[in-house]
């Protein structure tokens, strides 16, 4: 699902009150948190900075703030803030995508919603390091997604390469705009949210 030259972009999510996934008060110290959790902490609150305003309008000052750390730790740790929009990028792959397509992306998300924004951000410049990332991170959904639409098509006798391409970014931008109603729906699941873009997406396809 890419969203370089000619691809849909995916909706970005409604900039509502920010959510508080660390658990770190205002102000909070960095005494007595392990590394590895305190990494862990930033790169959820970076992943939700990045996902809300894309790479290029996110600050690292916010960042800090949710976390509860001052803004020359993030750069401590992650060295400067294309690095660690990288880093959430490994982050995001290293939830792995399992073989069922809307399964797995509305289960991969739980817990990290802006994640999809991440990956689809329309703020990265096309042909720079950060957007070949995104890019790479995002191949394994993309496949999984053209796989998908394709053997759709098959089964109405549709071999056209163009359509099933065509329907690819269909799926993706219909798949972004629920991510988007998502966040705005904390309290439905991701197996809800599953079989929900699932019966949208049969309803597109339905003929009139």
């Amino acid at each position: 699902m890419n969203t370089a030259r000619g691809s849909s972009p995916a909706t970005p999510p409604p900039s509502g009150p920010r959510r508080t996934r660390t658990g770190a008060p205002p102000g909070a110290g960095t005494k007595g948190v392990p590394r590895a959790r305190r990494e862990a902490q930033i790169l959820a609150a970076a992943v939700e900075e990045f996902g809300r305003h894309g790479h290029a309008s996110a600050s690292m000052a916010s960042i800090a703030r949710s976390v509860g750390v001052t803004k020359p730790m993030l750069y401590t740790y992650f060295g400067s803030k294309d690095g660690l929009y990288l880093a959430c990028l490994e982050h995001i792959a290293s939830s792995g995508v399992p073989p069922r397509v809307l399964a797995a992306v509305f289960g991969v998300l739980e817990g990290q919603r802006e994640a999809w924004f991440v990956l689809y951000d329309r703020t990265l410049q096309p042909g720079s390091d950060l957007h070949s990332a995104a890019h790479a991170h995002r191949a394994a959904i993309d496949r999984l997604a053209a796989s998908g639409t394709a053997e759709v098509l098959r089964a109405q006798g549709n071999e056209d390469l163009l359509d099933a391409d065509a329907l690819k970014h269909v799926w993706t931008g219909a798949v972004g705009a629920l991510v988007g109603w998502w966040i705005s729906h904390p309290e439905q699941s991701a197996t809800e949210m599953a079989a929900r873009c699932a019966r949208l997406l049969a309803a597109i396809r339905a003929p009139h």
